[in-house]
């Protein structure tokens, strides 16, 4: 398990690259389209693991709300794993909330997130990639 990714909410991904693209000097590995989360992300690699940019692309989701009540910042931390099943099956035999029962399609593989109510305050999305 290693720490894959940590998520930023955006406004405008486009003015956040600037930023973390031009001012801070971070290459952007891709920006890609989550249609089932109606959302775009963008991926600059940090060592061996990566920030996530997110924007939402619809009013009507989660990040958008999260978004509008909270603002713009860190909204999640992703730890890769092997295998998500067991690593879902694992977390609900201690009894630790879940946002995500199944695995779901991400950007890079299937995504699952753990309910912050169990991560003692803290978002964790758990990705598998797709290897093949």
């Amino acid at each position: 398990m290693k720490i894959d990714h940590i998520g930023i909410v955006v406004q405008n991904l486009e003015a956040a690259l600037r930023v973390y693209e031009t001012a801070l000097g971070l290459p952007l590995a891709e920006i890609a389209e989550v249609d089932d989360q109606k959302v775009r992300v963008a991926f600059l690699p940090v060592g061996e693991s990566n920030i996530e940019l997110v924007q939402p692309t619809s009013g009507e989701t989660g990040i958008a709300r999260y978004l509008e009540k909270r603002g713009e910042g860190i909204h999640h931390i992703c730890l890769e794993v092997e295998a998500i099943e067991e690593a879902l099956a694992r977390l609900k035999a201690h009894r630790v909330p879940l946002i995500d029962e199944e695995p779901r399609p991400g950007a890079h593989g299937r995504v699952a997130f753990i309910h912050p109510k169990g991560m003692h305050g803290v978002l964790i999305e758990l990705v598998e990639y797709d290897r093949s």
